[in-house]
């Protein structure tokens, strides 16, 4: 593919060559927008209720004082939990995916820290996880 310059395409470039204008430092503004989205994830599997809430507790406390945007929790689908042979268990609250969300939204002292939670992820059945949006540390 052999194409010639243009005489325009060769002033132009000229143009630019002795031009003393600074160009804009595109690198800047993107360095500058993923300083704040820092993501973070944590593994919920194996830890019981009481457990799964203290660690996100902390674990939200940590990343909101670091500037973490995102948290991605994984949580697992419930599959296995083995509140389905237990007729007087909550099929969804005594799941993770389902009480970790509930727990964190009922807690005033943590949702002063979060933009959103993606509840759609933690109704979804075919989903393990879900997503916290943080607030910037002031």
């Amino acid at each position: 593919m052999n194409k010639k310059i243009s005489d325009k395409d060769k002033q132009d470039w000229q143009d630019f060559l002795n031009s003393t204008d600074k160009l804009e430092n595109k690198d800047q503004k993107i360095s500058s927008t993923r300083k704040r989205y820092i993501e973070r994830s944590i593994d919920l599997h194996g830890y019981t209720l009481e457990e799964a809430n203290q660690k996100m507790t902390s674990y939200i406390e940590e990343c909101f004082i670091n500037g973490v945007f995102k948290i991605n929790v994984i949580t697992g689908k419930g599959l296995r939990s083995k509140n389905l042979n237990d007729p007087y268990q909550s099929n969804n609250l005594s799941i993770l995916k389902h009480s970790v969300p509930n727990f964190i939204k009922g807690s005033d002292h943590l949702m002063r820290k979060i933009i959103s939670i993606d509840f759609d992820a933690v109704e979804n059945p075919s989903v393990g996880n879900f997503d916290i949006f943080l607030r910037k540390k002031k």
